[in-house]
């Protein structure tokens, strides 16, 4: 089944489309949790509540604005850093490196996968170096646009508008 595939029976509410949703994404997006969470059971339970955002939410998918996986990668992250933040973790305790948040998909026989990791750290790397910086801070370890200009103590807005133009500068590379 493709992804497409996958996605109009999704839309129609077919319960085998979620099963096959689970088992195609389930691991990889339960390594991206447990990297930040850091506690199994924790993890698990955050993963059923992201499979569930991804079926409530499916109609906010917009294909043009990016893929699927990354899509589905950022609920992921998003609820895993929610989670943390409700329960007051500090931010060292999910502190992850872009090189590692690269090497976080397990899965090598997925050419979904595959895609999605494939160079991504290149990426970046041709970004100027603060670009990297507050990409690693707001991306990669969770924090929040006033944590990271606390963290390289710089102004609120300085921080607002280099993260715009270096995901620009970044959409500008994979548009290449």
């Amino acid at each position: 089944m493709t992804q497409d595939e996958l996605l109009v029976l999704i839309h129609q509410k077919d319960e085998k489309a979620f099963t096959v949703l689970y088992d195609m994404y389930a691991k990889s997006l339960f390594s991206v949790i447990s990297v930040l969470v850091k506690n199994t059971e924790e993890a698990e339970d955050i993963l059923q509540e992201v499979f569930v955002k991804i079926w409530k939410n499916l109609d906010s998918y917009n294909e043009n604005k990016g893929r699927f996986y990354t899509w589905i990668i950022n609920i992921a992250r998003n609820t895993a850093i929610d989670r943390l933040r409700s329960k007051n973790f500090n931010n060292s305790q999910k502190n992850l490196s872009a090189e590692n948040f690269v090497n976080l998909l397990e899965d090598n026989n997925k050419l979904t996968n595959k895609v999605d990791g494939i160079g991504l750290q290149e990426f970046i790397k041709r970004l100027k170096p603060k670009c990297i910086q507050i990409i690693d801070l707001l991306f990669f370890k969770g924090y929040t646009q006033q944590e990271a200009a606390d963290e390289l103590e710089i102004p609120l807005g300085t921080v607002k508008t280099h993260n715009r133009n270096c995901i620009n500068d970044l959409r500008n590379y994979l548009k290449v």
